[in-house]
């Protein structure tokens, strides 16, 4: 497998809690694989796919200090093994697949949910976090409990034909197994969100909004308001609970 690398060296594979969406707060294990294909603005795992010589845009451009990544510093390869046994140390039985774009790794992800599986038994219960951009196949839909489906809005800074699929959308609530989560910058961006709600066909209740931020200041700076439009359209508020309790680092 191809995962994403921490600080360290090792992969980044950790426990921690659920920080979004509907399992807030459930302690977690988090696998991080490397490689997207989408470059929003304002991602805050960059790592994953901002590599020397893309010509990919990031916010982050022009901070003292950052610079695009080298991707063979970024990448930790691993066996399906080596990944199960790590995610398997703590005793938690909740895993979460992100990224990146964790889809692009899809047999890999098959594999270790059924090495997993028969090493935890049917304790085990699976989320992956994934762009909307791709269906899964039939036998990742077996096993996976929970899909959280994050459809990138034009916030994001890309071409609406390179963050939305519709027919992947409709799809994916199909399933029964998805939740939209949609990052949320500023109040125009709620056309668009609706937009895609209908396009999607899912249900309010299966709706989280986020507000955009990597701080404590600008979640609350966008929290009041986005907590008034999940009340008048019957959708959910999502924070962003790993932020407030350990910043925007690697690895929580």
């Amino acid at each position: 497998m191809k995962l994403a690398r921490l600080t360290d060296g090792k992969p980044e594979i950790f426990f921690t809690i659920q920080g979004e969406g509907r399992n807030a707060g459930l302690p977690s294990v988090f696998i991080r694989s490397s490689l997207c294909n989408l470059h929003c603005r304002w991602c805050d795992t960059d790592y994953t796919w901002n590599w020397e010589g893309t010509p990919f845009h990031h916010d982050r451009e022009g901070e003292s200090g950052y610079a695009k990544y080298r991707q063979e510093e970024q990448i930790v390869e691993c066996s399906i093994e080596e990944v199960a046994e790590q995610a398997a140390a703590s005793g938690c039985a909740n895993f979460v697949f992100t990224g990146g774009e964790p889809l692009l790794h899809e047999s890999d992800w098959v594999a270790l949910m059924v090495e997993l599986q028969q090493r935890l038994g049917d304790a085990c219960h699976f989320e992956i976090e994934t762009n909307g951009t791709r269906l899964p196949g039939r036998k990742l839909l077996e096993l996976v409990d929970q899909l959280n489906v994050s459809p990138k809005l034009a916030n994001s800074g890309m071409k609406r034909e390179q963050r939305i699929r519709e027919d992947v959308l409709r799809n994916l609530t199909r399933t029964g197994l998805a939740d939209f989560k949609f990052v949320v910058d500023s109040e125009e961006d709620l056309s668009e969100v609706k937009e895609l709600v209908d396009l999607a066909e899912v249900a309010p209740h299966r709706v989280f909004l986020m507000p955009k931020g990597i701080t404590v200041a600008q979640l609350d700076d966008r929290a009041a308001w986005l907590v008034r439009e999940c009340q008048a359209n019957g959708f959910r508020f999502s924070d962003r609970l790993h932020v407030r309790l350990f910043g925007a680092r690697r690895g929580v």
